[in-house]
């Protein structure tokens, strides 16, 4: 083990480990008052949860050495890995399992303020065995399917956003509508704390993806930052034209958008192709944030819109911008039109997998004897902060 790369990676988790925190204050901040609690929960509990999963046997399934499909139990518990001779591989162990910890806990931005807390803790478990564990194999894992294909992924386009965005829209579909929704969040600091911790946290989640203190790193440190801001700025412009407010809000979810994109693309492409990705990213999601208010869908903090089309955008523009002085791969505007082929059947495959069998856990789960997907009306009138934890956020908020 070199001891400046091991120093970096075990920093990179630690940034990776604080999105999670991040993303229960964007989330929690989005909702109303009544329910910042328990929807900030569902980020603290995919953390206990999913260690747990990640260190018994999810890894094992993601990166055991299997088919092309899944791996095997060989690493359950993390057996026949030696501290003190493999050390390099328990550090990998630590990095994947906090991109395992903050999948799941987007999914969750689509069911808030009604969703049953006791169900959502099984939920964690059975997804991120039987589908978060299976596409990691696919995109990342040797002798996984998508990777012998030659997709790129290099932090989790497909993997992390897109999966979890696809499930959303399952989850969003069978958990059915919000009872009163409501119009506003109850505190936008909140929202842009989050983010901002998501922007820093998202540095290590890309620039430790090469696994080294190296070029590579910096480079997609650069077009992350790059990326996010453009995607930042797109957004506000967009909402000013529209509205004719710039929403601090619509700021900090393109740039939410724009880390989306350039996720699987950080490794392989330069500043021009960052600038790029993010402009698509501001474009795209802002206007797939619009579309989704004309449907009857009740994604409630717009993952669909933001993770999963932005992790689409960015899965397919990897396809187009990547670069042979970047990441070694040629993308179709160095005239390599077949990666981009493959981009395209990455994402497909992901939709795919994690719609079908996002909701068959989900239907499974609605109708076992004392679980269900729904809270009860009283519950969602009261607000899940008083029905599931019996705590409220602040002792001075009110009900809404």
């Amino acid at each position: 083990m070199d001891s400046g790369n091991t120093a970096w990676m075990l920093t990179a988790s630690a940034l990776v480990f604080l999105m999670t925190p991040g993303l229960a204050l964007f989330y929690g901040g989005l909702v109303r008052a009544k329910n910042v609690v328990n929807t900030m929960m569902y980020s603290f509990m995919a953390i206990a949860v999913v260690s747990i999963v990640w260190v018994l046997w999810g890894y094992s399934l993601a990166f055991g050495e299997g088919n092309g499909f899944i791996g095997t139990f060989e690493y359950f518990g993390l057996s026949g890995i030696d501290v003190a001779s493999d050390g390099d591989h328990l550090l990998f162990v630590v990095f994947q399992l906090m991109f395992a910890i903050i999948t799941p806990a987007l999914i969750t931005g689509a069911i808030v303020e009604r969703f049953k807390f006791t169900t959502y803790l099984l939920f964690l478990v059975l997804w991120v065995t039987l589908v978060y564990a299976p596409i990691a194999h696919w995109v990342w894992a040797s002798d996984g399917w998508l990777f012998e294909m030659g997709a790129l992924d290099f932090a989790g386009g497909t993997v992390v956003h897109i999966n979890a965005g696809v499930a959303a829209l399952a989850a969003a579909l069978l958990v059915g509508r919000r009872r009163s929704p409501g119009s506003q969040p109850h505190n936008v600091p909140y929202v842009i704390l989050g983010a901002a911790l998501l922007w820093f946290g998202w540095f290590g989640f890309n620039a430790g993806s090469g696994l080294a203190a190296n070029g590579l790193a910096v480079n997609a440190f650069l077009v992350t930052n790059t990326a996010a801001a453009t995607a930042a700025l797109t957004w506000g412009i967009l909402s000013q034209w529209q509205t004719g407010k710039m929403s601090a809000v619509g700021v900090a979810s393109g740039a939410i958008a724009g880390l989306v994109a350039i996720t699987p693309a950080s490794g392989f492409v330069g500043v021009y192709g960052s600038l790029a990705i993010g402009f698509g990213a501001g474009a795209l999601c802002y206007g797939a944030v619009l579309l989704r208010g004309k449907t009857k869908i009740d994604d409630a903090l717009e993952v669909v819109a933001i993770h999963g089309i932005g992790g689409v955008w960015g899965a397919i523009a990897t396809g187009i911008f990547a670069t042979a002085a970047i990441g070694g791969v040629r993308g179709a505007l160095e005239g390599n039109g077949g990666q981009l082929l493959t981009q395209i059947i990455a994402v497909g495959a992901t939709i795919g997998y994690s719609f079908i069998v996002s909701l068959i856990i989900l239907k499974v789960l609605d109708v076992i004897p004392g679980l269900g997907l729904r809270s009860s009306e009283s519950d969602e009138d009261k607000g899940m902060d008083l029905a599931a934890h019996g705590e409220r956020g602040s002792v001075s908020d009110g009900a809404d």
